[in-house]
C-alpha cells in the first residue's frame, strides 16, 4: 500500500508539514504515537511523530525537519506523490487523564509531537500551561495552534529576537515558583533540554513526562537499537516509550548512542546533496 501526500507546506526554514492519506493509523492514532516510514522501497526506516490526524478523512499529520538523507528525501516528496511504508501507530499512547495544572515545554522541532498530547490534556480538563522555546523567532512552529488550546503560553528564545530571552527552563522554574505550579511537566523537544528541564524539575519534586526519539529500526522491540536506560531498567523505546519519567533517564548515555551514527549520517546526507544536484543539472 502506498500513503499518498495531500498537503505539504513549509512551516520554516527545513521544517515541512505533510498531511498523508493513512485511514487505519489515523482511526487508531492516540497521542503520543508515532509511525516508522521509508520514503521508497531502497530507503532506511525513520521513526516520524504523529503530530496531528483526522480519523473522518483519514489523514494523518507529520512534521519534521530535514537533518540527514531520509528526512532530505522526504522533504522532496510533493503533493500526488506516495511514500513506500507507513507502519502505525506505534509506541505507548500518552497517559492522560485530569492531574490539575500540566505545563507543556516545546523547544523548537519537539512543539509539533508536544501538540496533541496538549489537546489530549486539555480535553481531560487540565489548566494547560505552555511553555514554547526556540533559538529565534524564526524557528518557532505550531504557536498559534498551541495558543487555541492553551490557558497560559509563554514564549523565550535564546537571543531574545522574541519573547523572553532565555532558554525555556528559567520560564519554567519562575512558573513552579509562582502560584500556577504545575502538578506534572510534560517536555518535548533537544535532548539537552529535557534533560536540564527534568534536572529542575526534579529538585522542586514535580513530576516529568519526557518523549524520546531514539534510532529506531523495525519499531517492534526486536533490534534493541532504540535501548534507554530508566532507573536500573533498560527500556525500548519504541514498545514502552516513547514516553519516560524524566527524573530516571540517562540522558547522558542516550545522548551518547544517538552520536554513534553521526558520521555515516553525514556521508549519506553529503552524497545525497550530490545527487540532488547533478539531477537537477548543477554544477
Amino acid at each position: 500500500m502506498n500513503y499518498k501526500i495531500v498537503k505539504k507546506e513549509a512551516l520554516g526554514e527545513d521544517v515541512f508539514r505533510m498531511r498523508v492519506e493513512a485511514p487505519k493509523i489515523a482511526r487508531k492514532h492516540r497521542p503520543g504515537q508515532f509511525v516508522v516510514l521509508r520514503v521508497n522501497e531502497t530507503g532506511e526506516r525513520v521513526p516520524l511523530t504523529i503530530a496531528d490526524s483526522d480519523s473522518e478523512a483519514g489523514l494523518i499529520t507529520l512534521i519534521f525537519q530535514v537533518v540527514g538523507k531520509t528526512t532530505m528525501l522526504l522533504s522532496d516528496q510533493n503533493v500526488g506523490d506516495a511514500i513506500s511504508d507507513v507502519c502505525g501507530p506505534l509506541g505507548t499512547p500518552t497517559h492522560i487523564e485530569n492531574f490539575g495544572k500540566v505545563a507543556c515545554v516545546g523547544g523548537g522541532i519537539g512543539i509539533a509531537p508536544l501538540y496533541p498530547i496538549a489537546k489530549g490534556i486539555k480535553k481531560a480538563g487540565n489548566r494547560l500551561i505552555n511553555i514554547l522555546g526556540a533559538r529565534t523567532k524564526e524557528l518557532f512552529i505550531l504557536e498559534d495552534e498551541m495558543a487555541e488550546i492553551a490557558d497560559r503560553q509563554l514564549i523565550c528564545t535564546d537571543d531574545g529576537s522574541y519573547g523572553t530571552h532565555g532558554l525555556v527552563t528559567d520560564v519554567l522554574k519562575d512558573v513552579i515558583e509562582s502560584d500556577d505550579r504545575p502538578d506534572l511537566v510534560i517536555a518535548i523537544g533537544p535532548l539537552p533540554m529535557m534533560k536540564f528541564v527534568s534536572k529542575l524539575t526534579k529538585e522542586y519534586e514535580v513530576p516529568t513526562w519526557v518523549s524520546l526519539n531514539s534510532i529506531m529500526v523495525d519499531g517492534t522491540g526486536m533490534c534493541g537499537c532504540c535501548r534507554v536506560s530508566v532507573g536500573d531498567e533498560q527500556k525500548f523505546t519504541c514498545v514502552d516509550g516513547p514516553e519516560f519519567d524524566g527524573h530516571l533517564v540517562d540522558f547522558d548515555e542516550l545522548g551518547k548512542r544517538l552520536a554513534f551514527y553521526r558520521e555515516q549520517e553525514a556521508i549519506a546526507r553529503d552524497k545525497y546533496t550530490e545527487e540532488r544536484k547533478c539531477s537537477c543539472g548543477g554544477d
